[in-house]
C-alpha cells in the first residue's frame, strides 16, 4: 500500500528551507532552485505546492509570524509560572495569578530581540521582506505590512489596562509609550544583528527601560 503524503508536512519542510537560506545567502538570492536543494526536493515538487517565488515568499511570511506568536505566548506562559511559584514560597492565597500587562509587554518586546537561532532567522528574513515590499509589487500591500501597526495598537491596549490598575505614571501617554518601546526593541533588535552589542545587553536595556515604566512590578 503507498504511503500516504502529508502535503501540510511537505509545504512546512520547503518553507523551513527556504527561510534557512535566506537567513544564510540574504532573500533576494533566494531561488526555487536553491530551496529545492536545501530541502532535498525537486524543483518540480516546489512548483507543486508553490506555483511562484512570490506565494512560497509569502507563504514562509505566514509561518515566521506564526511561530512569533507562539513564543510570545510561551514567554507569557512562563511568566505566569513564575509568579505561581513566588506565590507558592511566599504562601499566598489560592487563586492563581494571570499575566499582566508588564507580563504581556515584556513578552512582546523581549520578542523583538534575536536571542537564539530561530529569533535571529525571524528578524532577519522580516527586515529583508519589508525593504523588498518597497520595490517588488507582488510583496507591497500585503497583509505582513501592517503588523507594526498592528502590534502598535496591541500594546496601547496593555499600557492603558496597567495605567487604570495604577501600575505606571497616572500621567503615561499610552499611544506615545507604545511608539517608543517599539522604536527602542526594533532598533535593539537590529544592533544585536549587526553584532554592536549582545542579545543580553539588548535585554538588560529593556528590562531597564521597562523598570522605569512599571516602577512598583
Amino acid at each position: 500500500m503507498p504511503k500516504l503524503v502529508d502535503h501540510e508536512e511537505r509545504r512546512a519542510h520547503i518553507i523551513d528551507a527556504l527561510l534557512r537560506t535566506a537567513a544564510d545567502t540574504g532573500l533576494h538570492a533566494v531561488t526555487m532552485r536553491s530551496v529545492a536543494i536545501e530541502a532535498g526536493v525537486s524543483v518540480r515538487l516546489v512548483q507543486y505546492y508553490f506555483d511562484t517565488k512570490e506565494q512560497l515568499l509569502l507563504a514562509a511570511l505566514t509561518r515566521l509570524a506564526a511561530r512569533m506568536g507562539e513564543r510570545i505566548q510561551g514567554r507569557v506562559q512562563a511568566r505566569v509560572q513564575e509568579r505561581v511559584q513566588e506565590r507558592i514560597r511566599d504562601r499566598a492565597g489560592a487563586a492563581g495569578p494571570a499575566a499582566s500587562p508588564r507580563d504581556i509587554v515584556e513578552a512582546v518586546l523581549l520578542e523583538s530581540v534575536p536571542t537564539d537561532e530561530e529569533s535571529r532567522t525571524f528578524h532577519l528574513v522580516y527586515t529583508e521582506y519589508a525593504v523588498l515590499s518597497i520595490t517588488d509589487p507582488a510583496l507591497a500591500g500585503q497583509s505582513f505590512l501592517s503588523a507594526p501597526n498592528e502590534m502598535e495598537d496591541f500594546l496601547v491596549g496593555q499600557l492603558t489596562a496597567a495605567r487604570q490598575a495604577g501600575d505606571t505614571d497616572p500621567r503615561m501617554d499610552a499611544r506615545q509609550e507604545a511608539v517608543v518601546l517599539l522604536a527602542v526593541s526594533a532598533g535593539l533588535g537590529l544592533s544585536v544583528l549587526l553584532g554592536q552589542r549582545t542579545a543580553d545587553d539588548a535585554v538588560a536595556v529593556l528590562h531597564y527601560h521597562l523598570g522605569r515604566l512599571f516602577p512598583g512590578s
